[in-house]
């Protein structure tokens, strides 16, 4: 990895809660959790995400496994499903359950990448063009408009559903972004073959 993939995934490896925000204005903001742990066992920079209500963290509402990568000179986060998500429940806190996850239970999701350049101290990234990034939630399908900004105190994140035929929103924030404080450090469990040029 390059000097600016290492730190993004370096960064990346963190738990992070917005606490603060959520006990400041409730009913505009759930108190959300976001873990990012990384996987060995797989390729280069994979990461699990595991994103749940703080009052059930055991029943992630989102599990991915994000892949950072150089692509043409540009950096971008591939985004895999896992397949029967439901077995790795929690395992963003169970080694066990994260050692299984295998390359055979990852699923690329078409348009979702997200496209992220360097900014200051830190990162920015939204997903790529093209409202391909498709996702169910309530019953329907929406596009996905997701963008993020991290930093070495937290993250700031917005992620709106979007109606593929009238573009209308359907789901997400309208009060602004996510304001995710840093919780937890993950990045000594990086290893250390990752993290060479």
């Amino acid at each position: 990895m390059d000097n600016s993939l290492a730190r993004l995934v370096r960064m990346l490896s963190a738990g992070f809660s917005n606490q603060h925000q959520a006990f400041e204005n409730p009913p505009l903001f759930a108190h959300i959790l976001v873990k990012f742990r990384p996987l060995p066992q797989l390729a280069p920079g994979s990461l699990l995400l595991e994103q749940s209500y703080a009052i059930n963290p055991v029943a992630p509402y989102r599990i991915r496994v994000l892949r950072p990568e150089r692509r043409d000179g540009q950096l971008v986060i591939h985004n895999h499903a896992l397949h029967d998500e439901q077995r790795f429940w929690g395992a963003v806190e169970d080694p066990e359950r994260r050692a299984a996850i295998q390359e055979h239970d990852l699923r690329l999701l078409e348009g979702c990448t997200y496209v992220v350049r360097e900014e200051g101290e830190g990162f920015v990234g939204e997903v790529e063009p093209g409202c391909r990034c498709l996702v169910e939630r309530k019953g329907a399908t929406a596009y996905l408009i997701s963008s993020f900004e991290l930093d070495g105190q937290g993250m700031r994140t917005i992620d709106q559903g979007h109606d593929p035929r009238s573009h209308e929103q359907l789901w997400g924030s309208l009060a602004g972004p996510f304001e995710f404080e840093r919780t937890h450090d993950y990045s000594a469990e990086l290893p250390r073959d990752w993290l060479q040029d």
